[in-house]
């Protein structure tokens, strides 16, 4: 599936549909997104047949991200170490079970309220599996240049499923009943199944080979705590998912209860939040062309504050359907803004498992906020619940604004080799380290404050491919001379940093650094080994096994 088709001189919002990949997949997304939905409301609709209140009601979405928030992290790792098809095939293959499970068993009136938060938990974990490899896997279907406009349309593909699929599962429970919805999520996931069975994805190169899921778990972590753009948008990511799942753990009760709705009412509240959704495939793309996207996820999250408290304190259901639509907007201009910002700021190697930490923090966001809110509707009022999280969106819209911007340069994240292979007397085992690096920097006089600032993002550069202990020390005796160290858990990881993990910006930063340089000089680099490091298999490897004083 690569991405094929004339690029044009001006990416458009549709242009990624005219890739043939991404659009066949697209299209197989739209109809598993438009079952998963019509399952929602079978479930949350189920549990209040089964006798569940506000809060078993909102723990339905609880058991769906929850098994996100758990296992994403290990599911990333798995996605940029083995390949991303077969991972996507096992992930769907256990949603299809869970589905069909659900279907069965209500449809044989077996089902329980803990039976069937256990099985949405079931398809959970298969969602689990997938969605960090579904977002790595965009630029395989598109330009970079497209990637923005690929992350608004998955978005929209998701919200106009809201849309189509509520609407549809209020007609299959008035038809035939809350199982009805199971059996047809069972077999929404054919289509997204059959284009991933006849993929045919090129081999990853690895020249290294793949990694340990444990020592891929260690570079992700490593790589998200060292990449303040990506940090960014992890935070405002987190500070809008944790008070906006409110409205949609919370909706389901609200109908029932103020507005005196029955499951098509329900149906056709999420039909309008799906249809500010489709709105906003046309409407963000213009807005983001005339402000940041700091300025636009503010300004959205504002909106979205706004509907949350027209839903919890009006009992007019016209009000509340004219206002749904502009929350919608607001919600996929907010998850479309975030979802594109990290495609971009990424690279290859180290995207689907920082990428599942943007899910970690989508997912938990919502089941933290949904478990809180449903048990604040519970202990006190269902206006209460509403309001609550709508101010929590006006503190975090404006603190966001001011404290974690969102980076307004584009970062050029493509692979470059630009360290020399590292000169050794003799090559070291593998698993020999720790290893540690020295670069002897050479500053022109006058330029030591502008060496130590330019450094400070070289640091985190070293630190996001692999360093641990990064330090910069200058020469006591030589206020010119400057040594950086830094130290590497073994020597594959250091080799990785050399030719699987640099970016044209790390190779930019480095530069800047080089600039300041004595003019004619170099870094002088050392690679030293530890002599006590963890591969030495036995003592007498080290060289003490006969010394009585050992």
């Amino acid at each position: 599936m690569a991405a094929d088709g004339a690029t044009a001189s001006r990416p458009s919002p549709w242009g990624p549909l005219r890739r043939r990949a991404f659009r066949a997949l697209w299209i197989a997304q739209f109809a598993s997104n438009a079952g998963t939905w019509t399952q929602t409301v079978g479930a949350q609709w189920l549990m209040g047949d089964l006798g569940g209140g506000a809060l078993p009601v909102a723990l339905v979405q609880t058991a769906t991200t929850l098994p996100v928030f758990l296992l994403v992290l290990p599911a990333g790792a798995l996605g940029d170490i083995v390949d991303r098809r077969r991972l996507l095939l096992v992930g769907q293959a256990l949603m299809v079970v869970g589905a069909a499970a659900l279907a069965i068993l209500t449809a044989a009136d077996q089902m329980t309220r803990v039976l069937l938060l256990g099985l949405i938990a079931l398809m959970g974990v298969g969602q689990a599996l997938s969605v960090p490899s579904f977002q790595a896997i965009q630029p395989e279907l598109v330009p970079r240049e497209e990637i923005p406009q690929a992350a608004l349309l998955n978005g929209a593909n998701a919200n106009v499923a809201r849309a189509v699929g509520p609407a549809l599962g209020g007609v299959l429970i008035a038809a035939v009943g809350p199982a009805g919805t199971f059996a047809l999520n069972a077999v929404s996931f054919v289509g997204v199944l059959l284009v991933l069975a006849l993929w045919r994805r090129p081999a990853d190169d690895r020249p290294l080979g793949a990694e340990h899921i444990r020592g891929a778990l260690r570079a992700g972590a490593r790589y998200v705590r060292s990449a303040p753009a990506f940090g960014a948008i992890l935070g405002r990511s987190l500070v809008f998912m944790l008070f906006a799942s409110g409205l949609w753990a919370l909706l389901p009760a609200v109908a029932r209860g103020p507005l005196r709705l029955g499951p098509g009412g329900y149906g056709l509240l999420l039909g309008s939040l799906g249809a500010g959704a489709v709105a906003g495939a046309f409407v963000v793309p213009r807005l983001s062309r005339g402000m940041s996207a700091s300025v636009l996820v503010a300004g959205a999250t504002l909106v979205y504050a706004g509907g949350m408290l027209v839903v919890g304190l009006v009992d007019s259901v016209l009000l509340v359907v004219v206002v749904l639509p502009a929350v919608g907007l607001a919600w996929i201009a907010v998850q479309s803004t975030l979802g594109a910002a990290a495609q971009v700021v990424l690279p290859d190697w180290a995207r689907a498992r920082a990428l599942a930490y943007f899910q970690l923090v989508f997912m938990g966001g919502q089941a933290l906020g949904a478990l809180t809110w449903g048990a604040l509707a519970a202990a006190t009022s269902l206006r209460i619940a509403f309001v609550a999280p709508a101010a929590g969106l006006v503190m975090g819209a404006v603190l966001g604004f001011r404290r974690l911007a969102l980076h307004r340069d584009e970062l050029d994240v493509r692979a470059a080799q630009h360290w020399p292979e590292p000169v050794v007397g003799h090559t070291p085992p593998a698993e020999a380290g720790p290893v540690l690096v020295t670069v002897q920097w050479p500053v022109a006089p006058g330029s030591e404050e502008a060496f130590v600032a330019a450094m400070a993002p070289v640091g985190r550069s070293r630190r996001r491919t692999g360093a641990a202990l990064w330090g910069l020390f200058q020469d006591a005796e030589d206020p010119t001379m400057f040594l950086e160290t830094f130290t590497v858990k073994t020597w594959h990881e250091h080799l990785r940093q050399h030719l699987e993990r640099g970016t044209v910006m790390d190779q930019e930063l480095e530069r800047r650094a080089r600039d300041l340089l004595r003019p004619g000089e170099e870094p002088r680099v050392r690679h030293l080994l530890s002599v006590y490091g963890p591969w030495l298999r036995t003592a007498a490897d080290a060289g003490v096994a006969d010394d009585p004083t050992a």
